[in-house]
């Protein structure tokens, strides 16, 4: 199967980040790179939101702006990718509006096409399931740093919008600060969520 459909606009970034993490379930995230017929995809099945410069987990918060965080103050609908434990690259949507940090964690896909070149890259199970293994399924780094999530290799698309009822809210994982706060989305059910 390959994707070519309407990707979610820039406006539909542009709103509080909390929504746009719900709303984003259910929409596929698609990578072409390595070219077309290496094209990959998933159905979005959990995120994280990262509020803006008071959240104290957000990589801007106290409006820290850096040459890492710099795409996180780009138009909503960007690409804010990073590397972390200086081994993974994990890859969010930013939202909200131009000059305000914040953005949505993609954690986690349940894989729809291009699963024999996910395997490929990742070279073992689960393929998608949390952000540093999506990445690398997808061929997500950080070339893709600033690019729009609208148009080019790396973009999401509208998908099946999630039921209120199928949608999970609870802590972040995998961080310290802020861990607490009910910014957690995923799919009831889903077996792709992360552990």
């Amino acid at each position: 199967m390959r994707f070519n459909g309407t990707a979610v606009s820039g406006k539909f970034y542009a709103r509080p980040t909390a929504e746009v993490a719900r709303s984003l379930l259910g929409h596929i995230l698609v990578s072409d790179v390595g070219g077309r017929r290496r094209q990959t995809a998933g159905r979005i099945v959990e995120v994280e939101a990262y509020v803006g410069p008071d959240d104290p987990a957000c990589h801007a918060y106290g409006h820290r702006r850096t040459a890492r965080t710099e795409p996180l103050y780009g138009p909503p609908g960007t690409a804010y990718v990073y590397f972390t434990y200086g081994m993974h690259w994990c890859l969010n949507a930013v939202t909200e509006s131009t000059g305000f940090p914040a953005a949505v964690l993609i954690r986690a896909l349940e894989p729809v096409s291009g699963v024999e070149t996910m395997r490929a890259r990742r070279g073992k199970e689960p393929l998608c399931s949390g952000p540093a293994r999506l990445c690398e399924a997808l061929g997500v780094t950080g070339k893709l740093n600033g690019a729009s999530l609208e148009r080019g290799l790396l973009r999401i698309e509208k998908g099946t919008k999630a039921k209120a009822g199928d949608i999970v809210t609870g802590p972040r994982i995998g961080i310290t600060q802020a861990a607490d706060w009910p910014l957690r989305f995923y799919l009831k059910d889903s077996p792709f969520v992360s552990r």
